[in-house]
């Protein structure tokens, strides 16, 4: 793991998301629907962005391809959770329960991907795939941002 960048990227995201749950899980958070909303662009962006780069490479690599699967199913869930959240009045009591079931699931899946995807995938990677997928996650970040702003869950993105 010569370039380990992509791995701080992703991972600087993952930090900004878990502050984010956890101001989010505070009722009393100011302006609570932004950043709920602010949540579901950064998280949705993260996630395609991560998806093709990393887990592009991964799909094809058999030894790694299982994971990257699994992951990406993953994504799919927790877009389905937001859209699932969009359909419930912001703050009722079933949006909370909604929330704190996408909060964990969502918790527990970077939690996987830095325990165990990562490093599996640090191993196989060399120091210019590392280096080249990290250039294309911090080039389709802000691309899949704007998207993810006009965009509803479960949209085929372009």
């Amino acid at each position: 793991m010569a370039d380990a960048r992509i791995f701080r990227d992703l991972m600087a995201d993952h930090e900004r998301h878990r502050e984010m749950l956890k101001k989010l899980a505070d009722k009393r958070t100011e302006d609570r629907e932004a950043l709920f909303e602010a949540l579901r662009v950064e998280v949705t962006a993260h996630a395609a962005a991560e998806e093709e780069s990393l887990y592009a490479t991964m799909l094809a690599d058999p030894d790694l391809r299982d994971e990257a699967r699994h992951s990406v199913s993953e994504h799919k869930e927790i877009d389905d959770y937001f859209g699932e959240l969009l359909d419930l009045k912001f703050g009722g009591e079933a949006w909370e329960k909604k929330f704190k079931e996408m909060r964990h699931r969502y918790e527990h899946h970077i939690d996987e991907e830095e325990e165990e995807m990562f490093p599996a995938a640090s191993k196989a990677l060399s120091a210019a795939e590392e280096k080249r997928l990290a250039a294309v996650f911090e080039k389709r970040k802000p691309k899949e941002l704007a998207l993810a702003e006009d965009a509803e869950p479960g949209d085929e993105r372009e």
